[in-house]
């Protein structure tokens, strides 16, 4: 089966002229063409419609969205990548309800409001344990004094920083970037200019950088809460092959 322009408009939620607009630039073009001149769509147009939305709440532009689709990677692997990161992005939303939910139910009815529940999904500290266990109690208090005092508007400013720096991960992975590649690597350069930006950590320190870096592109495979930052467990592979690379190329 196919769905007309309008249709597929409607079910995604855009315009015709959005899905016109995809056709002019070569992103997205109709299966076949009407008698009545109107577009029609099949079921690969759809799964590919799918992706560029995918890619455009990664923040994507349309012309990064057209180099990943163009690249030979296949589409059961670009799409699991796609689910790991939806499902860990629906697992801090389901806490965060649940934390909401709490609130409303303990106002209601007069109780008294635990802070573990209400700020549940919300805790930038979720990771003192493991920070503290591979970089010492003193990385851990000088970040979180950086980050607490920080306005609100710097603190989102510097998570669509780090929300950039991952979709721009992924996307380089799934291109089929070489972790050796210059894009790879000027990646790599950005990434390590981020973690500068952390008081406490040896980037910022002056520290063992390239153990450092060593260090977190493992941590990156091994737990898929930071894996799925960068698509999950291949998309972590290629950052940790990138950060390896790096290290040789700069720090050796």
């Amino acid at each position: 089966m196919d769905w007309s322009i309008q249709h597929l408009a409607k079910l995604a939620g855009t315009t015709s002229r959005t899905l016109r607009h995809y056709d002019d630039i070569g992103l997205l073009p109709p299966t076949r063409i009407a008698a009545n001149g109107y577009r029609h769509y099949d079921e690969d147009a759809l799964v590919r419609l799918q992706r560029i939305l995918l890619l455009r709440q990664l923040g994507l532009g349309l012309p990064q969205i057209a180099d990943v689709l163009d690249r030979d990677v296949p589409e059961h692997a670009a799409l699991s990548a796609h689910l790991e990161l939806l499902e860990a992005e629906r697992e801090r939303l389901d806490r965060q309800i649940r934390a909401v939910q709490t609130t409303i139910h303990a106002r209601q009815e007069g109780k008294t409001l635990m802070a573990e529940k209400a700020l549940d999904g919300f805790d930038h500290t979720q990771y003192r344990d493991e920070v503290e266990e591979r970089w010492g109690k003193d990385a851990y208090a000088s970040s979180d004094r950086w980050w607490r005092g920080m306005s609100a508007d710097d603190r989102a400013a510097w998570q669509e920083r780090a929300a950039q720096l991952g979709s721009d991960w992924i996307a380089a992975a799934e291109a089929g970037e070489e972790p050796t590649s210059a894009v790879a690597q000027a990646l790599a350069a950005r990434h390590v200019a981020w973690l500068t930006s952390i008081p406490g950590t040896p980037a910022a320190e002056g520290g063992d950088l390239a153990g450092y870096l060593s260090g977190l592109g493992d941590m990156y495979v091994a737990d898929p809460r930071f894996g799925a930052n960068y698509g999950g467990e291949a998309g972590a592979t290629f950052v940790r092959d990138a950060l390896r690379e790096y290290v040789r190329a700069n720090l050796s």
